[in-house]
């Protein structure tokens, strides 16, 4: 059974069709890719994910439950860090595990939410306030803050968008590392096709609305990943760029592609 699961599942806002009978499946422990254009509905299905937003009929599954029951399995990483400026970054990663009430006492609390700044590569930055951080510093305790409830699930919405593309690719390879430690299953938006070449286990590529699966292509082979200089992936690149420009394949295609 997988993790997390849509079948058949339409949702509409008013007169417009956002989903029309879409099918997912992510598997435990994966890094999942939810490529598609602007617009297409990708953060909406991080909504239906966790709980946020209802759907009008099919059916969502987390582990077997509907995920107003499995909130506790998940945390969301935006494309805004959203951080409280008076908290320092160990406050702010703190403050995830206050919110949800992880019952450990404060000095417990403190010293994971060190650790896990260390772990994102932040362990000198610990008492700095977010306006003393760059964008990728102010995105990586977001992601501590995130990791600091231990979630089974990790949905993560364009959090690189922002950044430069330097920055960006730094980040890409840190998120890679990081899920190699961890092994949490990260449901992945993004609207950059290296990024998900890059990153992810699996890519579901995504048609504009109402949005339906075009394909779904796997990516082996050992990361970090880098397209330049890797013929495969380089192929692999210019196949997803045609299947957006061109008619899309028929529903649920799907491809391996050992890089």
């Amino acid at each position: 059974m997988s993790l997390i699961a849509f079948r058949n599942v339409t949702l509409r806002f008013d007169t417009e069709t956002v989903f029309a009978g879409l099918d997912l499946d992510v598997e435990e422990g994966e890094f999942f890719c939810l490529l598609g254009p602007s617009g297409c509905g990708k953060s909406t299905a991080l909504r239906v994910i966790a709980g946020l937003q209802e759907y009008d009929s099919g059916s969502v599954a987390i582990d077997g439950a509907p995920p107003a029951q499995r909130w506790r399995d998940i945390a969301l990483v935006f494309q805004n860090p959203r951080l409280l400026p008076w908290r320092t970054a160990v406050a702010n990663v703190m403050l995830g595990m206050e919110l949800r009430g992880v019952d450990i006492d404060r000095a417990l609390m403190r010293r994971r939410a060190e650790t896990l700044l260390e772990l994102v590569g932040l362990a000198a930055d610990a008492r700095k306030y977010p306006r003393m951080l760059s964008g990728g510093e102010r995105q990586r305790v977001s992601l501590a803050r995130a990791l600091a409830v231990d979630p089974r699930i990790i949905l993560m919405d364009e959090p690189f968008s922002a950044l430069d593309p330097n920055t960006r690719r730094n980040m890409r390879g840190e998120i890679s590392a990081i899920w190699q430690r961890t092994r949490k299953t990260i449901v992945f938006v993004t609207h950059d096709v290296d990024e998900a070449i890059e990153l992810g286990d699996r890519i579901v590529l995504l048609s504009p609305k109402p949005t339906r699966v075009i394909e779904t292509v796997s990516v082996s082979g050992a990361r970090p990943r880098t397209i330049a200089g890797n013929a495969q992936l380089a192929a692999l690149r210019a196949q997803i760029m045609a299947g957006f420009r061109d008619s899309p394949p028929a529903h649920g295609r799907e491809r391996m592609i050992d890089a």
